[in-house]
């Protein structure tokens, strides 16, 4: 196979830099947040125009919880105003929206319209949106363990696959691509298990200010790379 037939069935991304995008221009953390979610709504929306079946988003690790309460607090209300506005559009364009993380420590409101859109749109096939929410890799992984404990799985039985279906990520595909913002160059433990053959791509632009077209050159640079598997 030709590197250039291969296909973009799910793209992650890590979309870093909004904090430093609003201190570069003299604005409130927040605003810069406000921005990335501008901005991550295009590239939803492109994506699926591309006819990119999956996209993944990393809305908050679980170690952001030590940032300043009230930064937190606005980003909740982000959150919540996002789910708001995008469910009329998830119905719409059959779009199943999934949330990876935990469940335990989101607010009650929010995590009332995260069951809800999750619910409303389980039986959607066309496009998948998922947000990864309180989400941390290896948090995923020991989450995982403790449901297989819990389960009473005979561990002499554990491979691969048993591993999988216990993740979050269960009803979802493996990441094709990962994309950072930001010009960081690490994973910082985004989707650990399952990004074992993805490719990535740094990019060395904010999140608020990756364009669409950005987006685009992504793909076609995935599009020209060899994919070996190991093989």
């Amino acid at each position: 196979m030709k590197s250039s037939d291969f296909k973009v069935c799910h793209v992650a991304i890590i979309p870093d830099g909004n904090r430093r995008w609003a201190r570069s221009h003299f604005l409130p953390v927040i605003e810069g947040h406000r921005r990335g979610f501008y901005k991550a709504k295009e590239i939803i929306k492109k994506s699926q125009k591309m006819g990119i079946k999956v996209i993944t988003l990393w809305a908050f690790s679980t170690e952001n919880w030590t940032r300043a309460k009230d930064e937190i607090e606005n980003l909740m209300l982000i959150y919540e105003n996002f789910l708001d506005e995008y469910f009329s559009e998830a119905i719409k364009e059959q779009v199943r929206v999934i949330h990876i993380g935990r469940k335990d420590r989101i607010k009650k409101s929010l995590l009332k319209k995260i069951i809800e859109v999750e619910e409303k749109t389980k039986e959607f096939k066309k496009y998948t949106l998922v947000f990864a929410l309180d989400y941390g890799g290896r948090d995923e992984i020991v989450r995982a363990v403790l449901k297989m404990h819990k389960d009473k799985i005979d561990f002499s039985q554990i491979s691969d696959e048993l591993i999988s279906e216990y993740l979050d990520t269960v009803s979802i595909s493996d990441p094709d691509l990962i994309i950072r913002t930001s010009g960081e160059q690490r994973t910082s433990g985004f989707l650990l298990w399952q990004s074992e053959y993805s490719e990535y791509i740094f990019v060395n632009k904010f999140f608020p200010d990756f364009s669409v077209g950005d987006f685009e050159d992504c793909i076609k640079e995935y599009k020209n790379r060899k994919r070996r598997y190991g093989s």
